[in-house]
């Protein structure tokens, strides 16, 4: 019996819509990994991007819980000596509202060249509005 392998650009892309208020950051994230990955169709294979587009609104209204607003740290470095910069989830989300929501989807995906391909299928915005509505996404439940 043969394997069969469908090239990325004969794959059929879908749209999914996510509303992650009231929901948990981690949950969500790992939904919309889950589906850029393409693990949710039956011709998966991994190192190639067949995964379909995630457009995740109310980005802002995500929830953690356990006290992770104030403990929850995330990291940056400028690349010169000393350059350790580091912010709480409060004031990273006070800031840039989708960015704790981006750097949980994009820490699911794979590193290199796939999970960089693969994390610009993701649209992310922090209220309900978003400009895909012509693509017409399905609402995933979680």
């Amino acid at each position: 019996m043969k394997t069969i392998f469908i090239k990325e650009h004969e794959q059929a892309r879908k749209w999914y819509l996510i509303d992650a208020a009231g929901k948990p950051l981690g949950r969500v994230a790992a939904k919309a990994a889950a589906i850029l990955r393409g693990k949710n169709k039956a011709a998966f294979t991994t190192n190639q991007n067949m995964g379909d587009y995630v457009v995740i609104i109310n980005a802002e209204k995500a929830v953690v819980t356990g006290g992770k607003e104030t403990k929850k740290i995330y990291y940056k470095h400028t690349g010169f000596v000393g350059g350790l910069n580091h912010y709480s989830y409060e004031t990273l989300l006070a800031k840039h509202p989708e960015e704790p929501m981006m750097r949980a989807v994009t820490g699911m995906l794979p590193g290199g060249r796939l999970g960089r391909a693969l994390s610009d299928n993701v649209k992310i915005y922090a209220g309900a509005e978003h400009p895909h509505a012509a693509q017409n996404p399905e609402p995933v439940e979680l």
